[in-house]
């Protein structure tokens, strides 16, 4: 199913009910919707975007909801939540559409603020025509729209030699806790019966790393999710214990679905293995405690992703990095454990989602260029590791810093019986920089994760 996704900009005065001036406003918005617009059904969609009234506002986290109905209620309404001089406000007000007055009644919005059940304002904003038209109509798209909970089904069919995994990380906001959710099933290349294991870690901003694991128990062929040795990971919820590690946490996607590698080697199983997010950016509530700590997050950022393939790379970094203002960087680098491609470069699949749209358009773009010309390239190292590439007209460069201190080191089996050994850390530090070409390359966007980038490198 198709989404729609636009961003509109829109100027005009607002007058506070205890001021008698008024006071200029402008509003950047970013609006989604799960389905096509159609102009003769009522459509709903989120907004997001940002606020700015002189002298007392600039809020680029406002929120709020659009309920566009040109014709089945001749009107387009907005309902915005923003903070400004440190009160809550709600912003309320339509466009009523006339086939007396088109354009008019199509660019024009009368608003009454709100704070709370109190009225405290009015104004009216206006669609700047000459300036606002073609970046309005430039920015329509219309993306795939995916639940998060259809990607959370077990692929595997029975075939010997797989390895799947559903895996979550995520970041206490109070304590700057790094927390790791790692779930899996092994069916080992011998054709012996299958098993569920995996183990849970938290990265404590100061103090030991500490981690517990669970099974192996007999795989069970659950319908939905992961389920094992009395620990769950289903669309939604997380649960579980291990050793003295007790959790219980809520997940609610705030993105949809993002693919690291191309789309169809999700869906036809051809390449070594294939990884990919069903919830690329997620909030998380609960709880998690471990020994004597207890956490309770509220609204944590992380994100879940999917693992099915042949078993682990040869070697392989991996980086999830929350950017914010609904950023994210993915990126996974390995080398295949084929004989012949072992020699090779590491293939780098890098997913940038900036300002909803993700760079490079093709998730292959990154790994093999064009004919191997200008592919990304990745230096791998401890603590320390790289991922610089660039397409025609933007080029980035990421380094990825994984403290020892802040470095869990695990050892597992792959389905051949091979050894594989993971260094991963949910509090490391990340330094991004995104350049684009006008000219010469100039800076386009920078991010500097201190302790909060989520991280991996390994090797069989």
């Amino acid at each position: 199913m198709r989404g729609t996704a636009f961003k509109e900009t829109m100027l005009g005065t607002v007058r506070l009910d205890a001021e008698t001036r008024d006071r200029r406003i402008r509003l950047d918005l970013r609006a989604e919707a799960d389905g096509i617009l159609r102009p003769h059904r009522t459509t709903r969609a989120r907004v997001t975007g940002r606020i700015r009234i002189a002298g007392i506002a600039d809020d680029p986290d406002v929120e709020g909801e659009l309920e566009v109905s040109p014709l089945a209620r001749r009107r387009i309404r907005y309902r915005l939540a923003f903070t400004a001089d440190g009160r809550g406000l709600t912003l309320d007000g339509w466009k009523s559409v006339t086939a007396r007055r088109p354009l008019e009644s199509m660019t024009v919005l009368p608003f009454t603020l709100y704070e709370g059940d109190a009225r405290a304002g009015e104004g009216v904003l206006r669609f700047p025509l000459a300036t606002g038209l073609a970046p309005f109509l430039l920015s329509f798209r219309f993306p795939r729209r995916e639940s998060p909970s259809a990607h959370f089904a077990p692929r595997w069919n029975g075939t010997p030699g797989r390895t799947e995994v559903w895996y979550t990380t995520l970041t206490d906001p109070a304590s700057g806790t790094g927390i790791w959710l790692h779930h899996e099933l092994t069916a080992p290349a011998d054709g012996s019966e299958p098993f569920a294991h995996g183990w849970v870690a938290a990265f404590p901003r100061e103090g030991e790393v500490r981690h517990a694991r669970f099974g192996p128990v007999p795989w069970t062929r659950p319908a939905d999710g992961f389920a094992g040795d009395k620990v769950t990971a289903v669309p939604g919820q997380l649960t579980g214990s291990a050793g003295d590690f007790h959790w219980k946490l809520t997940e609610r996607p705030q993105a949809s679905p993002l693919f690291t590698f191309p789309r169809w080697s999700w869906r036809r199983p051809l390449l070594p293995a294939a990884q990919m997010l069903p919830a690329a950016r997620a909030t998380y509530d609960g709880q998690f405690s471990y020994g004597e700590h207890t956490l309770t997050p509220r609204g944590a950022p992380g994100a879940s992703a999917r693992i099915y393939g042949h078993g682990n790379a040869h070697r392989w970094t991996w980086l999830h990095a929350e950017l914010g203002d609904g950023d994210v960087l993915e990126i996974v680098a390995a080398v295949s454990t084929r004989p012949g491609l072992r020699r090779l470069p590491p293939l780098v699949f890098l997913r940038l989602r900036r300002q909803g749209r993700i760079w490079p358009r093709r998730a292959e773009r990154s790994a093999v260029g064009w004919l191997g010309v200008g592919r990304f390239r990745a230096a791998f190292g401890l603590p320390v590791w790289t991922v610089t590439g660039r397409t025609a007209l933007r080029r980035i460069r990421v380094e990825v810093d994984q403290p020892a201190e802040r470095t869990l080191t695990l050892e597992y089996r792959d389905p051949d019986g091979a050894r594989a050994v993971c260094r991963n850390s949910e509090c490391a530090d990340a330094r991004i920089v995104l350049e684009r070409w006008w000219g010469r390359w100039r800076p386009e966007a920078s991010w500097v994760l201190d302790g909060t980038a989520h991280a991996e490198a390994g090797e069989r």
